[in-house]
């Protein structure tokens, strides 16, 4: 028998007794976004998968590849008639038994699938404003680079954000330098320099900071690097933004008492949108007015682009 808020009930009437995702953060997990039925950087998505799961010792089934995963995640996407834009979330845990030491390292796992307004990653130059928070840090080491389900700072600081009017934080790790959003990787455009904070500082390692590192490494006299950031950087930033794969990307227009431009950011999206990975989910009449820049507003029932604007 177990006591669930306040009542006493056969402990097999709550699956979570047992669960090590629930007792133990003992959990990976993994965003996707679907367009028009299809994954987007599904690759990207299944190779840091399997290498989490090596880093935390779970035994990988046989028919877990990359064409298994997708079949069952498009399943319950469809189930839900949510093909056309949709999030899912993989989670994947260790079986039940044990108490740290797990019993054994056999896995299960769950996809949830919710509905996207948007199919096409857009912005708008609304106010978006950040602040550091200071309350934990997060630890330079592997495993904080590990999508896991043992994600307290971010709720908390999420907590702070909401209390205090922000939309987002800054994390920082234990040496004071900034690592990540709470959602997302994070830019720094200081000059011709693209900066982002390199893995070793404890950041996730982003499936929309990579396509951006490629896409950025492309335009003229801009330099990439990964390099430590200090809150103080910050301040003489030229541009500040956020990458994940639901958002895409989100220019910061304030941190502190400093305004931000969001022309890089601009530009920065439609070379996402008009890249040949993207272009393969829009159609040719989208694709070519994207990279012509000749339309100021797309508006296509057939493809993700559903609104892309030159007047950010």
């Amino acid at each position: 028998m177990i006591n669930f808020n306040g009542n006493i009930v056969e402990r097999e009437t709550n699956i979570l007794t047992q669960n090590r995702a629930f007792l133990y953060g003992d959990a990976l997990f993994e965003t996707v976004k679907i367009v028009n039925g299809k994954i987007l950087f599904l690759e990207e998505h299944y190779f840091r998968l399997m290498a989490s799961m090596r880093i935390v010792r779970m035994e990988i089934p046989m028919n877990f590849t990359m064409e298994y995963l997708e079949e069952q995640i498009i399943s319950v996407v469809e189930a839900n008639s949510f093909s056309d834009s949709a999030r899912a979330r993989i989670t994947v845990y260790r079986n039940d038994g044990g108490y740290y030491l797990p019993k054994n390292n056999t896995i299960s796992f769950l996809i949830n699938t919710t509905a996207l307004e948007n199919k096409a990653y857009t912005f708008n130059p609304t106010l978006y404003e950040v602040d550091l928070y200071k309350d934990f840090y997060i630890s330079k080491q592997l495993l904080s680079t590990v999508k896991t389900t043992n994600k307290i700072i971010n709720v908390t600081a999420s907590i702070y954000a909401d209390e205090n009017g922000l939309d987002n934080c800054i994390l920082l790790n234990d040496a004071k330098n900034v690592v990540e959003a709470l959602q997302g990787n994070i830019f720094m455009l200081q000059g011709n320099k693209l900066i982002t904070p390199p893995v070793s500082e404890g950041c996730i390692n982003g499936i929309m900071r990579m396509q951006i590192i490629e896409l950025a490494k492309k335009i003229e006299n801009i330099t990439v690097v990964q390099e430590a950031i200090s809150p103080f950087d910050l301040q003489k930033a030229d541009e500040l933004f956020l990458t994940n794969v639901i958002r895409g990307i989100q220019p910061i227009t304030k941190y502190r008492k400093k305004d931000f431009s969001v022309n890089f950011s601009t530009l920065l999206l439609k070379r996402l949108l008009s890249s040949s990975f993207f272009s393969s989910y829009c159609c040719l009449i989208c694709a070519m007015s994207l990279m012509s820049f000749s339309s100021s507003t797309i508006n296509c029932q057939y493809c993700p682009l559903e609104r892309v604007s030159n007047n950010f």
